[in-house]
């Protein structure tokens, strides 16, 4: 009954967007979300200074991309500007998917901990639980969600032992690599912070391992399709004919690599729109509750800096008790990503950029503009 009552009020959240008024320029004019929280004066100021900040950026050709601004669940601010393939002069629009690159971890750190909230594993659990075999001992899940495994970067030693160049190297091969060549890992678990991919690539799998699905099936079938993400998937090796390519330059196309087997650190493709649904259900109780969210929103790392920290899938700046700052970046051949949330302010800031040398924004620099 309570997952029905969810349901129904998460479509009725969707149905009330879907009525909104918006205007050609592609901005959401008003409506009222479930808290009752109407769009502040001060939100529609800013959503006119980020419009004309990426206004003049695309008119001197320094930005390609998409932008969503939302406040308390309302859509302030969207808009698409340039090219979603140069050659043939398409054009991008908010429905528009682009690759995620570590924009992928929160999403994927969610997907863990919805796992945790059903009681099928605990965040202490040990990750030889899941995956035998490894000669790296003595690291708890948690430690995989918050960088501090001390685990070897897949992207290094997949370059010195995966011979086959031409073919995707997927998650469980990463695993086998470790298990043959047991590559060093850079420091003892629960030493200090080191972000890895490869702790990310480990938590798909242990998803897969935990839920019997693969982890392509499992976010589609849990997350992606509840939320009415309809233009979001998991590459899975087969499926790279995405309308959006990812750019060096304007004329020089980022290509593929057999690294794009490996999902769950990066390898989603989502659209501002689809996002925003999925930060909409976070938000709102819909994927994880209010005691694991506050978890992945907490800073890990005693040594680090307040206002520099990683959480469960977040980085954090928690300089400012009042509007804490949680968010991920992301870069990965040709696109890059940013998913920015003011959590006293209640906004989120989703920028996706596919041409990746003009695609460059500092995170201090979106905040002064929210």
């Amino acid at each position: 009954m309570n997952k029905i009552k969810i349901f129904l009020g998460f479509a009725l959240l969707v149905l009330i967007a879907s009525c909104s008024v918006e205007h050609p320029a592609g901005k959401l004019i008003a409506f009222v979300p479930p808290s009752g929280k109407k769009i502040s004066p001060e939100a529609r100021i800013v959503a006119n200074k980020i419009e004309r900040y990426f206004d003049r950026r695309f008119n001197i050709g320094v930005f390609n991309g998409t932008v969503l601004f939302e406040e308390n669940g309302n859509v302030v601010f969207k808009k698409a500007y340039g090219y979603a393939n140069f050659r043939k002069k398409d054009s991008l629009d908010v429905n528009s998917a682009f690759q995620l690159a570590s924009v992928t971890k929160p999403l994927t750190a969610t997907a863990l901990l919805m796992l945790v909230q059903e009681g099928r594993l605990s965040l202490k659990d040990s990750l030889g639980k899941f995956i035998p075999g490894l000669p790296y001992h003595g690291i708890k899940i948690e430690q995989l969600l918050a960088h501090r495994s001390g685990l070897p970067e897949y992207m290094y030693f997949a370059d010195k032992y995966w011979e086959d160049k031409h073919k995707f190297i997927h998650n469980y091969d990463v695993v086998e690599l470790m298990k043959k060549y047991k590559p060093v890992r850079y420091y003892k678990p629960g030493v200090r912070y080191n972000y890895c991919n490869t702790n990310y690539a480990l938590i798909a799998l242990i998803i897969e391992k935990v839920t019997g699905k693969n982890y392509e099936t499992f976010m589609k079938e849990r997350i992606f399709e509840p939320l009415g993400m309809k233009h979001t998937y998991v590459f899975n090796g087969e499926n790279f004919k995405n309308k959006v390519k990812g750019y060096i330059t304007r004329r020089k196309l980022a290509g593929n690599t057999y690294l794009n087997g490996v999902v769950g650190d990066k390898g989603i493709y989502s659209t501002v729109e689809d996002l925003y649904l999925w930060n909409t259900a976070f938000d709102n109780g819909f994927l994880i509750n209010k005691e694991l969210k506050e978890k992945a929103f907490t800073p890990y790392h005693k040594e680090l800096r307040i206002y520099d920290n990683y959480g469960f899938g977040w980085r954090i700046n928690a300089a400012d008790s009042t509007n804490k700052i949680v968010y991920h970046t992301g870069w990965w051949k040709g696109f890059r990503s940013y998913f920015i949330k003011q959590l006293g302010k209640n906004r989120t800031l989703i920028i996706l950029t596919n041409i990746s040398k003009i695609g460059v924004f500092g995170t201090k620099e979106l905040l002064s503009l929210f």
